[in-house]
C-alpha cells in the first residue's frame, strides 16, 4: 500500500484546477481557483480525513482486481 497512490482532480472546462494527492494528504491548485478551492477543502477537517482515507477504502481493495 505504500507505493499507491490515490489521486482525486477536478477539472473545469479541460483543465486542472485542482488535486488531491493521498501522498501530500492534501489539495493543491493549479489555476487561481484552483488554489481557492484547495485552501478551502484543505481547511475542513472530516473532508481531509475522508480522502486520505480512500487510499485504503478504494485502492486497497481494488489491488487484485489490476
Amino acid at each position: 500500500l505504500k507505493d499507491i497512490e490515490f489521486i482525486r482532480s477536478n477539472y473545469y472546462n479541460k483543465l486542472e484546477i485542482a488535486r488531491f494527492d493521498s501522498n501530500l494528504g492534501r489539495y493543491v491548485g493549479y489555476t487561481e481557483f484552483g488554489v481557492k478551492q484547495a485552501e478551502y477543502f484543505n481547511n475542513i477537517p472530516s473532508y481531509i480525513g475522508a480522502m486520505r482515507a480512500q487510499r485504503e477504502t478504494y485502492c486497497q481493495h481494488n489491488i487484485g482486481v489490476y
